[in-house]
């Protein structure tokens, strides 16, 4: 009987995913969860105009999105002071990471990112025959001169960095950020993942000048925009960097109510800032449970928050479990030091009431 021929790339790896989603944890356990605090979702929802913009643009549902996203493109240029050339819109960041990959790098070509960063972007890298290279955190932190000195050391094409970071929630100040271009290996093109800048101080923060071609940034759509099912996020960068997109991207990959929920959801700067500051709220509240229940969290420029548990990853991954198994969906980092906390999304006063009782219970029974 004839069988599919894979590719030899594809055949060698593993049958993983970066993540698990909340709807399989649900149908292994037939139940719903109670508080969903795993995915860095906004629980707070979009922009009243975008759900609106979306549902007009539902009734022309029948078309193909605009293959350029044109509107959109012109809207983030200006939001930004850049040039709509700087701006490519993808299916997310997750999608934009896949494509840069594809674009950059060959099989055996070395990539740089950090041990316990955000595993999407490794398993794109996997994916396309990348040979990934990780340096640790430092104090919780990413470590940027460990990242530029590896990059030297193997000749890396790329070097991947969140700031602020997921999933530790910590940042890095825009000075950093700029001192660690000028030390970036000729040759090397740095991805500055901005999912969280909307939570993030302005401090940490640089000016956009798009025409760097040493520097990409990403940014989303999904977190403080409360649009995570939509998958609209864009990237920033020199205009022949995102010309070459161009030559390998999905054209109708952005849906037609996806273009229109972002757009209103940009125009509509107030409801950002009133989630923003939910969310800080939110923070000091997952802060407070931490020290009640003798934790410590650590400190946030995102919308969740990494609690350190006290003990080793072990001990961390009994706690995720008790509070999966009370129907509270939370995740933690896979690596240590970083295991040893729990990483818990923003959420409102009902969900973090529930999350606090949880934890509480599977806390009781970790400690025995």
């Amino acid at each position: 009987m004839s069988h599919p021929r894979f590719s030899s790339l594809v055949s060698s790896l593993p049958a993983t995913v970066p993540f698990v989603g909340p709807e399989a944890h649900m149908r292994a356990s037939g139940r719903d969860f109670r508080a969903r605090l795993g995915a860095n979702e906004s629980v707070f929802g979009p922009s009243p105009k975008a759900v609106e913009a979306m549902a007009r643009a539902a009734q022309d549902g029948w078309k193909y999105g605009d293959s350029e996203s044109h509107d959109l493109r012109e809207a983030l240029a200006a939001h930004h002071g850049v040039a709509p050339a700087n701006i490519m819109v993808g299916e997310g960041i997750d999608g934009l990471l896949g494509l840069l990959v594809r674009m950059l790098v060959e099989p055996g070509d070395a990539v740089v990112t950090s041990d316990g960063a955000y595993p999407t972007f490794n398993y794109h890298v996997a994916g396309f025959g990348g040979a990934l290279h990780k340096v640790p955190y430092r104090d919780d932190r990413e470590d940027p001169a460990a990242l530029v000195a590896k990059a030297e050391a193997v000749g890396a094409k790329l070097i991947y960095l969140a700031n602020p970071d997921n999933p530790m929630g910590s940042w890095h100040s825009a000075k950093v950020i700029a001192r660690m271009l000028e030390a970036l290996p000729e040759g090397t093109l740095m991805v500055l993942d901005e999912a969280y800048a909307d939570f993030a101080p302005a401090e940490a923060v640089p000016p956009f000048e798009a025409d760097d071609p040493r520097l990409i940034r990403m940014r989303t759509f999904s977190k403080a925009y409360g649009l995570a099912g939509l998958r609209v996020g864009y990237a920033v960068g020199a205009a022949p960097l995102i010309a070459m997109f161009d030559r390998i991207r999905n054209h109708f990959g952005m849906t037609i109510t996806g273009q229109a929920g972002a757009l209103a959801a940009l125009n509509d700067q107030a409801w950002l800032a009133d989630v923003v500051a939910q969310v800080a709220r939110a923070r000091e509240r997952l802060a407070a449970i931490g020290e009640a229940h003798g934790l410590f969290a650590l400190p946030s420029a995102t919308n969740f928050v990494a609690i350190d548990c006290g003990q080793d990853g072990d001990f961390a991954r009994q706690v995720l479990d008790g509070l999966m198994a009370r129907d509270v969906f939370v995740r933690m980092p896979g690596v240590a030091p970083l295991d040893r906390c729990i990483r818990v999304s923003a959420g409102r006063e009902a969900d973090l009431d529930v999350f606090d009782a949880a934890l509480a219970e599977a806390l009781a029974a970790t400690r025995g």
